[in-house]
């Protein structure tokens, strides 16, 4: 599909309209008057969860790829990536402007006090890390390096989910308190994680395989035409 004279895949599309969509609902809700009655914490919440959801689908790009040959995941993946430091920095400028006015010594404290917060704050400097460096010029640059650098999303992920844990007054060790979400994230992540471990990797490659060889036999013995029985 051609736009502005730019011709964009139906993946391009789909995912410039799930950043998009969602970031406009918010706008109409807030001008309608239908968020919660805590707006600026509702902002936070949502502009956070988006941010988690991004982040879970760039780590999805590689072995998703490597597995069911969706190549073209590896070219959207920094676009993908790029909207989960999106969603992240709105995410943050509502804590920092809208919570604390720019007031840098009381987010400092809070920082340093919330530990919820502040595994929240190691995880965006890390985003604002590789959304800076992943451009061309910084992997021509950086060449080998670049790669070990952006290796730090295997442990920006987790620490993500961890942050959303706190957040939400759940403990992921002792299953209690509000947990769903954050259980939900944390066993896409780890299983994302191992999906990378070449021997997981190779042989869910294999189960792939076998099935997608499997329905091609079956579609060729069920074509018109042909014998489907002995």
């Amino acid at each position: 599909m051609k736009i502005l004279g730019r011709t964009f895949t139906r993946l391009e599309i789909v995912i410039h309209l799930g950043a998009w969509i969602p970031l406009l609902l918010i706008v109409f809700n807030f001008f309608s008057g239908s968020l919660t009655v805590n707006p600026i914490q509702d902002i936070e919440q949502r502009t956070g969860r988006l941010a988690i959801l991004w982040l879970v689908l760039s780590l999805a790009c590689t072995p998703l790829a490597s597995i069911f040959g969706w190549k073209e995941l590896i070219k959207r993946r920094r676009t993908i990536g790029l909207y989960a430091f999106m969603m992240a920095f709105l995410h943050v400028s509502m804590f920092v402007f809208l919570d604390f006015g720019f007031n840098w010594t009381l987010i400092i404290q809070e920082v340093i006090e919330k530990n919820f917060i502040l595994f929240g704050a190691i995880s965006f400097f890390g985003l604002t890390l590789l959304a800076a460096t992943s451009f061309k010029y910084w992997q021509k640059t950086l060449k080998k390096n670049w790669k070990r650098l952006h290796r730090i999303v295997y442990v920006i992920a987790p620490l993500v989910v961890i942050h959303y844990a706190l957040a939400k007054k759940g403990n992921l060790l002792t299953l209690q308190g509000d947990i769903l979400r954050p259980l939900i994230y944390a066993v896409v992540v780890t299983f994302l994680l191992l999906m990378r471990v070449k021997p997981v990797k190779l042989w869910l490659k294999s189960i792939w395989d076998r099935l997608t060889s499997g329905v091609t036999s079956l579609a060729a013995r069920l074509r018109p035409g042909e014998e489907t029985t002995g």
